[in-house]
């Protein structure tokens, strides 16, 4: 059976299988580079460039873990399975960094029901400049908690495991705070900030017009591929350039039974 005739059970299945497998690669580069670059690294002139190269990659790959936890806030991870989803989006937020599940789990769903607008703990509360709006989003997503159990894991590190401070900072910090600005440019800030254009619907989200790898590269299609992700949040990032050609196909479909011309 292929999978557009799949019954609804085994699309799930699929959708699970290909979600937690790619969640699997996320954690287990993300682990690599984090354990490699902290405890193991030694710095020489020559290696500066693979450090460079590994950051670069780590802050992708940190985006990439909150990106499993929102999929797994939208029960789109594992579908069926919410005990599944919550383990792995809390330990993807934990590895990430700190970052508290249960406290973001509410906010995120109060984002999608107030998209846009007051109410949104995403939105940009009254500042519609860059870093005003940064400022709301960082208040909203990290806490003195979340800095308390960083500090508590930075010290056994370096305490109990000999971990240099310098490496702590390099290869975990610098890119958690770019998966942050990842995450606010491409995931927030350009989908949902008023434009020439009108929003197309309540969900005040907007898709960038970027090919696909780029939308890959920038935040896990969240950039490429929002206004679907509002249309559908129980699709997974991975599924979203598929559903984007599912309302393509939809469209032109109506519009030829309609009598009208699709738009391109």
């Amino acid at each position: 059976m292929s999978a557009a005739g799949a019954s609804p059970a085994d699309a799930a299945r699929r959708q699970a299988r290909i979600g937690l497998s790619f969640a699997a690669a996320i954690v287990a580069a993300w682990l690599a580079i984090h354990i490699t670059g902290i405890f193991f690294w030694r710095w020489s002139l020559a290696m500066v460039p693979v450090a460079v190269v590994m950051v670069l990659v780590q802050t992708w790959l940190s985006t990439g873990l909150f990106i499993i936890a929102h999929d797994s806030m939208h029960g789109a991870l594992a579908p069926g399975h919410p005990r599944l989803n919550r383990m792995v989006g809390a330990t993807c937020l934990s590895l990430y960094a700190c970052l508290s599940y249960a406290t973001l789990l509410p906010q995120h769903h109060l984002h999608h029901r107030h998209a846009g607008g007051a109410g949104d703990p995403d939105f940009h509360g009254g500042d519609p400049r860059l870093i005003g709006w940064f400022r709301q989003f960082f208040r909203t997503y990290y806490s003195h908690g979340q800095i308390a159990r960083i500090t508590i894991v930075a010290l056994v590190y370096t305490l109990l495991l000999g971990a240099p401070l310098g490496n702590i900072a390099i290869f975990w910090a610098i890119p958690a705070l770019g998966a942050v600005a990842q995450l606010f440019v491409f995931g927030t800030w350009l989908p949902h900030r008023e434009g020439d254009e009108p929003f197309a619907d309540r969900h005040r989200a907007r898709s960038a017009r970027i090919a696909p790898t780029l939308s890959l590269l920038t935040c896990f299609h969240f950039g490429g591929y929002h206004h679907e992700h509002h249309l559908s949040p129980g699709t997974p990032w991975w599924g979203l350039p598929a559903r984007r050609r599912d309302y393509q196909a939809s469209a032109h479909q109506l519009g030829n039974a309609s009598g009208l011309r699709p738009r391109p």
